[in-house]
């Protein structure tokens, strides 16, 4: 059967998935591997398996997304162009599928294996896949190295044609990818060509920086999320997931994480029988307890000798601000070493866009409309990073996946820290929010430019005071209340974010006038901000 996504020719899923010494009275992985994922890629599995007990008991093995083929879902791909590539790994953490892959190859390297190509065409594909790029090919040319080529390839069977890569390299002013329609021979050529990257060597560590966590992604270590995730297109959650997994994987090794996931769209998109995108061990639980699970597990870990694992609970901003909060404040009271991912979409993105304490005011969801009585969410927001601030010695970090710096320093510095953390990211949802495919990264970088989501690192281990523990660097015009771009003199507010997104656009008249609502939305998105400003020492 045909092995989609980040593998390489060193890399085997079956084998990865087998490892466990488990009976076959518990799981069969021949009987998956040859059955089940057959069965499931012809579709013909849920009316033709014959009843096991590995399908009785559901049983996922890790990693096996890799095996999901989802080219026949979009009309375009991206098409990489080397001569606009500077090597900066913008779209390969961004992609929210692991579609879009990086790698660094020495000349020579790279010069064999394209000679051993004996199709002029597919050779000259091939070779226009790699950029000559100052940070991987001058720089060493300087230091008398040998320089490398860095490699972007698109796996067509991982794409959903979302274009958010190309998005995030056109923001950054490069270029180098456009969306094409498929042709007759375009899949079957970006197959050869993720093959053909699945054959070459693993990326020299030379050229990746532990000072550069972009750059992480060059590593397989760090790919721990293999793709096939029936997540949305451009779902902002899945981008979040696969770069925690990369800090994480890369500084400690795939044995030493593990998951606890709270009921959700991740739950969902994460373990959609018979796919799995995981390569590290994890658990589904429900969608209030997940923290109480989490301190079971640790527990357990720690009983057997296991204290530098690293643990993450993951869930929604209904799991954790809403019906889940008392287990989350259990936990970050408990003072347990437990990391806690919260993919915040201010709404329940998984029961089709309820609200949730997370919610803006002012913002259109079920149960929550935008009619001519009552203009959508009326209450203020919740804010758990301030609350999670006043539990004991517990770390706590606001950010984006759109802030790779920022968010990258934030699961650092988590999974260093001695005692319960939280990361909370926001996690555009294209459907509820009512944004493009295309939009997620864009989204997020305008909450935080509009005040409607700061950065902020909350570290015990700064000082003693909220002072000198809470820093807001990343945000824009940090002592003013809102963010003025230089070059046009437009000042970005709350009403300018919520104007770009459909969940808002009722509360605008036909002169794009806003309602009362979004007025008391921006009034206390100021107050938020001017709040952490004081407690950071800057008012």
């Amino acid at each position: 059967m045909k092995v989609s996504g980040v593998t390489t020719s060193e890399f085997d899923i079956r084998k990865l998935a087998s490892q466990p010494d488990l009976p076959d009275e518990v799981v069969d992985f021949d009987f998956f591997f040859d059955q089940v994922l057959e069965g499931y890629e012809k579709g013909s599995g849920p009316a033709e398996l014959p009843a096991e007990v590995t399908v009785g008991r559901s049983i996922i093995p890790a990693g096996t997304g890799a095996y999901r083929d989802f080219s026949y879902i979009a009309p375009e791909i991206p098409e990489f162009d080397m001569n606009s590539c500077v090597g900066c790994m913008t779209c390969v953490n961004e992609c929210p599928d692991t579609a879009i892959l990086g790698k660094v190859v020495d000349d020579s390297v790279l010069r064999e294996k394209l000679d051993a190509i004996e199709d002029p065409d597919e050779r000259a594909f091939m070779e226009a896949q790699f950029a000559e790029t100052t940070k991987f090919r001058k720089k060493f040319e300087r230091s008398g190295e040998e320089p490398g080529m860095f490699g972007i390839f698109i796996d067509p069977s991982k794409c959903k044609g979302c274009a958010e890569c190309v998005e995030a390299c056109a923001d950054l002013g490069y270029n180098a990818l456009k969306m094409i329609k498929k042709e007759d021979n375009t899949v079957p050529i970006y197959e050869k060509s993720i093959n053909f990257f699945r054959d070459l060597p693993p990326t020299p560590k030379r050229y990746i920086s532990d000072r550069l966590p972009v750059d992480y992604m060059l590593s397989e270590s760090a790919m721990l999320y293999v793709g096939g995730a029936g997540s949305c297109a451009g779902c902002g959650e899945a981008s979040a997931l696969r770069m925690m997994l990369a800090s994480s994987g890369f500084q400690y090794g795939r044995e030493s994480i593990g998951i606890v996931a709270a009921t959700g769209c991740n739950t969902v998109y994460g373990s959609t029988y018979p796919y799995n995108p995981y390569l590290v061990a994890w658990i589904n639980s429900l969608f209030e307890n997940a923290p109480t699970t989490a301190m079971g597990v640790r527990a357990r870990w720690d009983q057997l000798g296991w204290q530098d694992k690293k643990l993450w609970v993951i869930g929604g901003d209904g799991a954790m601000y809403d019906i889940g909060f008392q287990a989350l404040s259990r936990m970050l009271s408990s003072g347990m070493d437990i990391n806690v991912l919260v993919l915040d979409t201010q709404v329940y993105s998984n029961t089709g866009g309820q609200s949730s304490t997370a919610s803006y005011t002012g913002q259109g969801a079920k149960m929550a409309s935008i009619g001519k009585e009552v203009h959508g969410k009326q209450e203020k927001r919740k804010e758990l990073s301030r609350i999670a601030m006043m539990h004991p010695n517990t770390y706590v970090a606001q950010t984006t996946a759109a802030h790779p710096n920022h968010f990258y320093r934030a699961i650092a510095e988590a999974n260093e820290f001695e005692g319960p953390a939280v990361v909370s990211v926001y996690t555009t949802c294209q459907p509820e929010h009512g944004v493009a495919d295309d939009m997620s990264r864009h989204q997020a970088k305008l909450a935080v430019d509009s005040r409607a989501w700061p950065l902020l690192i909350y570290d015990p281990r700064k000082g003693d005071t909220i002072r000198e523990r809470l820093d807001l660097k990343g945000n824009p015009a940090l002592r003013d209340d809102w963010y003025t771009i230089p070059k046009t003199g437009e000042t970005i507010d709350f009403i300018t974010f919520a104007r770009s997104e459909g969940r808002f656009a009722r509360n605008f008249d036909a002169d794009g006038n806003p309602a009362e609502e979004l007025l008391i939305a921006q009034a206390d998105r100021l107050a938020n901000w001017h709040l952490l400003q004081e407690m950071a020492g800057l008012r």
